[in-house]
């Protein structure tokens, strides 16, 4: 599917106009929103350790062997749980105060949320490599990642009680991730420097419009194939002048 959709029916290698990894994890997304989106909370928030039939159980069946259902699991941080740091804060705030937010345990322990953090560290980093290397140009990820902060700074300032802070959303869900592995792909990403820095705003600019007033807490798949979409015109209004015309 991952390969049939998004790139065999454009004409091939080198024709998809859309991100083929970013198009599998949307239609499984949709058609599978509980697998996809469950996860066993880290171990310094359980109190009940599960191994990984346990944990196979929970996730296509619905119950753990003894029966517990899972909802049943989803009332405490003691099983499963859908909550990601994002998550957390996007649906906390809907009956409680901010700060009743940030003292939940999954967002204790750091800042953006527990462990979280040092993941996007790592992918930061790994992005510095590529930049070093010149494997991947600078252009997108640093215009998604400063105008996903600016927006978050400036929201986050105008009303700290309902918005997250920067650090949250530059260091949580898959931000880094998607501005140094994802956007960057050569191929459905715009190919002229002005376009790269227009691609990669327009992308921060959907994560954080996604993030803030839609359903889903972590937003970077739908931003980048949206942005695909504007692939074609970002590049015929790029395109540097051919010279004599």
């Amino acid at each position: 599917m991952r390969l049939l959709l998004p790139k065999h029916i454009y004409g091939g290698l080198g024709q998809n106009p859309f991100n083929p990894a970013m198009v599998g994890y949307v239609v499984l997304l949709i058609s599978f929103p509980v697998q996809m989106t469950s996860w066993m909370p880290p171990i310094e928030l359980q109190a009940v350790s599960y191994n990984f039939i346990d944990s196979l159980s929970i996730f296509f069946t619905g119950h753990t062997p003894s029966g517990l259902t899972l909802e049943d699991l989803r009332r405490s941080v003691d099983g499963i749980t859908q909550a990601t740091p994002l998550d957390s804060f996007k649906t906390g705030l809907l009956t409680h105060s901010i700060d009743e937010v940030l003292a939940t345990p999954i967002l204790q322990g750091g800042f953006a949320g527990m462990g979280w953090q040092w993941v996007n560290v790592a992918y930061l980093v790994g992005g510095v490599i590529l930049l070093y290397k010149r494997i991947i140009s600078w252009q997108i990820p640093v215009a998604m990642l400063t105008l996903l902060g600016v927006c978050s700074l400036i929201s986050w300032g105008i009303d700290a009680t309902r918005y997250s802070q920067p650090l949250l959303q530059l260091f949580s869900g898959a931000t880094m991730l998607g501005a140094f592995f994802i956007a960057t792909d050569p191929v459905s990403a715009s190919t002229t420097p002005k376009g790269r820095l227009i691609y990669g705003a327009i992308i921060g600019l959907l994560v954080w419009i996604i993030r803030v007033y839609g359903g889903y807490p972590d937003a970077v798949a739908f931003s980048v194939l949206l942005a695909n979409i504007a692939v074609p015109l970002i590049d015929s209004y790029t395109r540097p002048r051919v010279y004599g015309h």
